[in-house]
């Protein structure tokens, strides 16, 4: 895949960038695979904005990915690799040899044609998912379950994959993208290889209009509002808000712990994710 650039045309074409979209192979999708979702923008079902800055956006059609990847014993071929507007990766079509059609997240270097399979004997090959014990260390794995049966949760992300480093017992250690090390039950399965799409980020959009196409609306600083609004609101003439960044319900923005230290998976975690601002690890 690659980047294309366009001439600066004007101030919106001069610092954009689109996908070259290469590596798709299919444009009409599998209409048995999709339904129409509602939009909240952002709000819950009382009316209250819990995601602030959302809203609007293209209309999109949802396409129903099987993560869970818990047809065994058949085969499929790699029918198409298409573009899916609800996330950043791209997804396969699948044709499984008993006539059922699943989409699954489309692994980098996938081909029309190929043959993928899912469970305990089938070969570690890019697309097939096994259970994690099954998989040889130091191989690049996505889409892994936290728990056996519930469907994939973690490394889901276009370009992305984590890599097993140990295993003991009944566990298994992987090292995710943020650099987490954590270990997870060997019935969980992930699929083999990294997630398509690498250079996603590295695209520019390049024009307001283009974030407002996505669903984004416009980020207002804190210390741009009044008080009532904020806590950093207010103040005579430009303050820088009187107090340490934080959210508008006062939670710290810098810093601060936000995970719920009862949370039960914290116990699995060897080595916390790095702290991308400093570079160093967050213990």
């Amino acid at each position: 895949m690659g980047i294309r650039l366009y001439k600066p045309t004007s101030d919106g074409r001069r610092n954009s960038s689109v996908n070259d979209y290469f590596e798709l192979s299919g444009h009409s999708r599998q209409k048995s695979l999709c339904k129409r979702i509602s939009k909240n923008g952002g709000r819950n079902h009382h009316g209250i904005t819990t995601a602030r800055f959302r809203g609007g956006g293209a209309r999109r059609i949802y396409r129903i990915i099987d993560f869970k990847r818990d047809k065994d014993g058949v085969s499929a071929k790699v029918a198409t690799v298409e573009y899916d507007p609800n996330r950043d990766c791209f997804i396969s079509l699948l044709h499984y040899y008993d006539g059922e059609k699943r989409y699954i997240l489309a692994p980098q270097g996938i081909r029309t044609g190929q043959i993928v399979e899912s469970g305990i004997s089938c070969e570690p090959r890019i697309g097939n998912a096994m259970r994690l014990g099954s998989i040889p260390a130091g191989m690049e794995i996505h889409n892994i379950e936290m728990t056996a049966g519930q469907g994939g949760r973690l490394v889901r992300g276009a370009g992305n994959s984590a890599r097993i480093v140990a295993k003991e017992g009944d566990w298994v250690t992987i090292v995710l993208p943020s650099g987490e090390m954590r270990m997870i039950r060997k019935e969980c399965r992930a699929t083999i290889g990294r997630l398509s799409n690498p250079d996603h980020q590295n695209i520019k959009l390049g024009k307001a209009g283009r974030k407002r196409h996505i669903g984004r609306r416009p980020h207002v600083r804190g210390k741009a509002m009044n008080p009532v609004a904020h806590p950093m609101g207010g103040g005579e003439g430009r303050s820088n808000g009187g107090r340490h960044p934080c959210s508008p319900t006062g939670v710290p923005a810098k810093g601060g712990k936000t995970r719920n230290p009862r949370n039960p998976s914290n116990k699995r975690i060897i080595r916390r994710r790095k702290n991308k601002r400093q570079g160093q690890l967050v213990l």
